[in-house]
């Protein structure tokens, strides 16, 4: 397996960097300083190559191509290149789906056994919409998050055994990613297109949007070797790895295993949203997330907080957003109040460009860079102007005076979140007030004082960080973390 060091990492990055081949448009006034934003940001998150794409107002305002693409043989990324993008694949099954709705062959709420009624009897009423929003309880075909089947006698005997499996839950009362799901919509597609849903994928789409480098990777882009595409690696420590993905099964070809360019999806996106591949109104319905039975949407995590037909949603007063995102390291974003997307490909595991796609949309939009407060709660939003002009150092203050005159209450896990924003934007004592803000309105919390230490510890006040750790244990005795850090001060303090 091909390793290297994080200081000779760093340096091919730069190199390659030297020679980034960046097109863009007359109107994107901030393009130096974005690409200064990203080559730091790549240095910082150890991402060997990247592509970008920025569409607006339907046009393609600028692409460019950074760092690269292969490590081993020193080739930059360019324009070309072909990024594997994962499970950006389930927003083509959604754009696919949509077009049997308006073809009228599918009814996304009828029972599944409406279309395929040999599926077992216990998966009879779930519908494709709560199989494509992974609300449907079913049992998981693979055994790990890198393809790997519940079986090692093949695709066929995985396929029958999850068929014998138990529900996980009760359909519709919660969000689990699940690979079977897209298993059943690739079953879908076939019957109802009278073809491989490959090939309905790209008759309907790639070939609209003319994506030739798109169609010529195929959909099994992650076990054959395509001219011209980018390495994939993955961090271990300080070293840069080859990625250790298992052969990914035929099986999950809807779930996965796309490749294709940021300039080639930002086309994609163009015609989608242009009415060539589908209406509007369908569009609104494929990007509406999909709600439980109690009322709620549900995703991976508090910023990706629902799901919808093939595409997670960033749900949000302020620019929300639908992001489809695959592999930890690929993400097609779009702002439909702002008329933007944003097309970010990586060949990092662990890049999460959802991360870092709202600083980047920041350089067209700048109340939405976190330095102008965005993304914090409107009760902080309300503190975060203040203590812009008095100085952080007042955060208790003037968090007191607000939440008298104003009768604002603050949560504490939202205060926790600005404490690391401000470390990831290193304003770390700015950050250090957020965070004592954080245990003075909360002291029966052991995870302020984690943070606190951990602030402390980034600042280099060792002292100051133990003495938060073992108050951590004396609210919660048997914390592990806490244990685990102090004795790390411990050695480094010998």
């Amino acid at each position: 397996m091909y390793s290297t060091s994080k200081k000779l990492r760093q340096k091919l990055i730069l190199q390659t960097i030297t020679f980034l081949t960046i097109t863009f448009s007359a109107f994107s006034v901030h393009a130096d300083e974005l690409d200064q934003w990203i080559v730091e940001l790549m240095q910082k998150r150890n991402i060997p190559g990247l592509q970008l794409a920025v569409v607006q107002n339907n046009k393609i305002t600028k692409t460019a191509n950074y760092g690269t693409a292969n490590i081993e043989d020193n080739i930059a990324v360019d324009s070309t290149t072909l990024f594997a993008i994962n499970s950006v694949t389930k927003a083509f099954v959604g754009v696919a789906l949509m077009q049997l709705v308006e073809q009228k062959k599918l009814n996304l709420d009828a029972p599944i056994s409406t279309y395929l009624p040999d599926l077992p009897k216990q998966w009879h009423p779930i519908t494709t919409r709560q199989l494509m929003s992974h609300t449907s309880g079913l049992p998981e075909i693979l055994k790990d998050g890198i393809g790997n089947l519940i079986s090692d006698q093949g695709p066929d005997h995985a396929w029958q055994r999850v068929q014998t499996m138990p529900l996980e839950f009760n359909t519709g009362t919660r969000f689990k990613y699940n690979q079977t799901n897209y298993v059943i919509v690739g079953q879908l597609i076939n019957k109802l297109s009278g073809m491989p849903f490959q090939e309905f994928i790209q008759k309907n789409q790639l070939q609209q949007a003319e994506m030739n480098r798109t169609i010529e990777a195929g959909f099994n882009n992650l076990n054959n070797v395509v001219k011209h595409s980018a390495r994939r690696y993955e961090n271990q420590g300080n070293d840069l790895l080859n990625s250790r993905e298992a052969i990914f099964s035929p099986l999950l070809q809807t779930a996965a295993g796309m490749a294709s360019t940021a300039t080639e999806l930002a086309h994609w996106l163009i015609a989608l949203q242009t009415n060539q591949l589908m209406g509007a109104d369908s569009v609104r319905k494929m990007w509406t997330p999909t709600r439980l039975l109690n009322g709620n949407t549900q995703g991976f995590n508090q910023r990706l907080n629902g799901y919808s037909l093939g595409w997670p949603v960033m749900a949000r007063e302020e620019h929300p957003a639908i992001a489809a995102v695959g592999g930890d390291r690929a993400g097609v974003f779009v702002y439909p109040e702002d008329n933007m997307s944003i097309v970010i490909l990586t060949n990092l595991i662990g890049a999460l460009p959802s991360q870092f796609v709202d600083e980047i949309a920041g350089f067209y939009i700048p109340e939405m860079k976190r330095e102008n407060g965005f993304g914090l709660s409107k009760n902080l939003k309300k503190l975060w102007q203040v203590l812009e002009v008095q100085g952080y150092e007042n955060a208790i203050e003037a968090a007191h005076i607000l939440s008298q005159k104003e009768h604002i209450q603050f949560d504490e896990k939202n205060i926790n979140q600005w404490g690391y924003s401000l470390i990831n934007q290193d304003k770390l004592n700015e950050a250090l007030a957020i965070f004592k803000l954080n245990t003075h309105l909360f002291p029966n919390s052991y995870n302020t004082f984690d943070s606190l230490a951990e602030a402390y510890w980034y600042l280099g006040y060792h002292k100051h960080a133990i003495a938060n750790y073992n108050h951590v244990l004396t609210l919660q005795p048997d914390n592990a973390h806490a244990k685990k850090q102090l004795a790390k001060l411990a050695k480094l303090n010998q």
